[in-house]
């Protein structure tokens, strides 16, 4: 880690030497989150986009000068990142934009963003000589970790918690990569504190987005990718769901990481999308108050967090960013997974296309212009939620084999012309 400064409070100020162990401020504890600090000017003298263009690795360890893990320590033999994006202008149209790029983050091997998390904490599990690895998660954080767990070809093990809704397709992933899971029947700001409880019962290694701070450094992968797609000319706005507040605070590092080595020019402003039903990012950032925990009432699980750790970072993000926050409801979000599904080819999970729904929303509201260029990240693959992508697109035709009879149907729905 030759070009990591130190870890630093966003509380108080205090630094502290980045080690793997290292989750919190010692004087502030759950207040005291910790941002890794770089040594952007030596980056700048031995960093720059023709050697990044030279460059073959096709994954998030392409960008090793701006990632908080010693070069040689074990990896998982997974590829994470390298997710494709699209400029897609009739998708654009439904939005009521002119230009729109779609990165598919559902694409990465367990299908979510988090797998770029997950890949760091489990290096730096590897680097700490932790043999076990452990958080809650509504699914996706937890699948992305037992998955790249799995993928390290040493003696690790994950642990996981998750609360008694997550879907049945997220479970599934965590029982065939062989984690142990231990399902909270209850919210999920209790199956976290379990979670936490055991974490520090019995030494585990800490994957917990909202404490440890090497995480936020794996999210912000996703940007730095999307920056060097666009072959660095940004957008103006970037678009994420936003649960626990840990992506879109990863998004604002990436892009501040690159605007500080010179790689861009100017940040884009940042749009955070939450789930009407569980917002209390979007709450604190329009009034301006201390943070209400909320009830978690929404299909998206993924961002269904009413007691987020790390919201302080994510409001930062968005302020400096200046951008703006807004909030959907279930009925758009599953409105939004049918059009972007008909409309790309792109099964998106409920968090998954919040944020497109939130674009439709603050174009609506005159928050976004139409001749904005704006860019959206879906964070997670629909196939882990089969249960609301079915609830999205309505019933099937059921027949008995009688071609006449499928004739008669075709013709009332419009199938097939009279």
């Amino acid at each position: 880690m030759k070009y990591v400064k130190n870890l630093k409070c966003t509380n108080c100020g205090q630094t502290y030497e980045a080690v793997p162990e290292r989750y919190l401020c010692d004087t502030c504890g759950e207040k005291g989150i910790l941002d890794v600090q770089y040594k952007y000017e030596k980056i700048k003298e031995d960093w720059n986009k023709e050697k990044l263009s030279q460059n073959n690795e096709s994954s998030i360890w392409r960008y090793m000068p701006l990632l908080p893990v010693i070069e040689t320590t074990q990896k998982p033999d997974l590829r994470i990142g390298h997710t494709p994006f699209y400029n897609s202008k009739k998708m654009a149209k439904k939005l009521g934009l002119n230009n729109l790029v779609i990165k598919d983050d559902g694409l990465n091997p367990t299908g979510s963003l988090k797998d770029r998390a997950s890949a760091i904490a489990a290096v730096k599990a590897k680097e700490s000589g932790a043999k076990t690895v452990s958080c809650s998660s509504t699914g996706n954080a937890a699948s992305s970790l037992a998955g790249n767990v799995a993928a390290m070809e040493s003696e690790m093990k994950a642990i996981i918690f998750v609360p008694k809704r997550a879907p049945a397709g997220k479970v599934a992933q965590l029982l065939v990569y062989g984690a142990e899971v231990v399902s909270v029947q209850d919210s999920y700001e209790e199956t976290y504190y379990l979670s936490d409880r055991a974490i520090k019962k019995w030494g585990w290694y800490n994957r917990n987005a909202a404490i440890n701070p090497y995480l936020v450094e794996g999210k912000k992968t996703a940007v730095l990718e999307l920056a060097e797609q666009l072959n660095w000319n940004m957008p103006d706005w970037v678009v994420f769901s936003v649960g626990d507040g840990c992506t879109i605070a990863g998004a604002y590092k990436g892009l501040y990481d690159l605007k500080q080595i010179g790689f861009i020019e100017s940040i884009p402003k940042l749009l955070g999308v939450q789930a009407e039903g569980c917002a209390p990012i979007t709450k604190a950032f329009k009034t301006g108050k201390e943070l209400e925990v909320t009830e978690e009432n929404t299909i998206a699980d993924s961002i269904a967090v009413g007691s987020p750790s790390n919201y302080k970072k994510a409001l930062t993000a968005v302020k400096k960013s200046r951008g703006d926050m807004i909030n959907v409801s279930d009925q758009d979000i599953l409105k939004m997974i049918k059009t972007l599904g008909s409309t790309t080819g792109i099964f998106g999970e409920p968090a998954g296309v919040a944020g497109l729904a939130g674009i439709k929303k603050a174009v609506s509201l005159e928050i976004i212009t139409a001749d904005d260029n704006v860019a959206a990240v879906i964070t997670g693959n629909g196939l882990k939620d089969i249960d609301n992508g079915r609830k999205a697109t309505g019933d099937l035709i059921k027949i008995e084999s009688d071609i006449n009879k499928l004739e008669e149907i075709f013709y009332k729905k419009g199938v097939i012309d009279v």
